[in-house]
């Protein structure tokens, strides 16, 4: 006959070890609604989930189902606004013009708005900054590696390349005079100037949020079209 002592020790496991695995299982399960709901166990905020808008359909709008409109003539330049802390928050998906770099084979729409929202579609103009041919700093944002991924080779710019902008009713043709990279929060990037440049920034390196590569652009034509 088997050892009672044995028998009575062995269920006491075995029911701790059951016990352990459904506890596990409920937590795993806690643990991803509060991934995708961004609390933590007990309700409290957790930490931003980097890959939720992945996932997460409402995190991350579909800007294709979204309408493009027409900007309002003429576009008013006020001095660039602020940027808000969701890349996602309401803003009118609108197109204004078109922007051609031909180093780097672009020839896109010229979008209006700087939320992605805007800059998902194409590369975007910085709302309150200069428009083309006017004195000032135009700032335009565009992706490198998702999307259209119109500034994926932006760091092959050089001196001299041309960048041409149209929008507002203006031609203007733009010629690289620098370039350089800049942490995410350098948003003076995006300053007034006194003379008439073009400023383009996309992240860097590609695939990565970690920092800006900038390119600034002269001004040396512009045309009423």
């Amino acid at each position: 006959m088997a050892d009672v002592s044995v028998l009575v020790q062995a269920r006491p496991r075995h029911r701790r070890h059951s016990a352990s695995w459904l506890w596990s299982a409920v937590l795993a399960a806690a643990a991803g609604t509060a991934a995708l709901t961004g609390l933590d166990l007990i309700g409290r905020p957790g930490p931003p989930p980097l890959l939720r808008a992945s996932f997460v359909g409402p995190s991350m709008p579909d800007v294709r189902l979204q309408p493009v409109v027409a900007a309002p003539e003429p576009i008013r330049r006020t001095g660039p606004i602020d940027v808000p802390a969701d890349p996602y928050a309401p803003e009118a998906v609108v197109e204004i013009g078109t922007i051609e770099i031909p180093r780097i084979g672009v020839s896109q729409r010229l979008m209006h708005g700087v939320t992605l929202r805007n800059i998902d579609v194409a590369p975007s103009h910085w709302p309150g900054s200069a428009l083309p041919g006017e004195a000032g700093n135009m700032v335009v944002a565009g992706h490198r590696v998702t999307h259209s991924r119109p500034f994926r080779n932006i760091d092959q710019l050089a001196g001299g390349d041309e960048v041409v902008v149209t929008a507002n009713g203006t031609r203007a043709t733009y010629r690289v005079a620098t370039s350089f990279v800049v942490t995410p929060d350098r948003t003076d990037i995006a300053n007034p100037t006194g003379s008439p440049v073009l400023t383009l920034f996309a992240c860097h390196p590609p695939g990565s949020a970690r920092q800006r590569y900038v390119v600034r652009a002269d001004l040396v034509a512009a045309q009423a079209v």
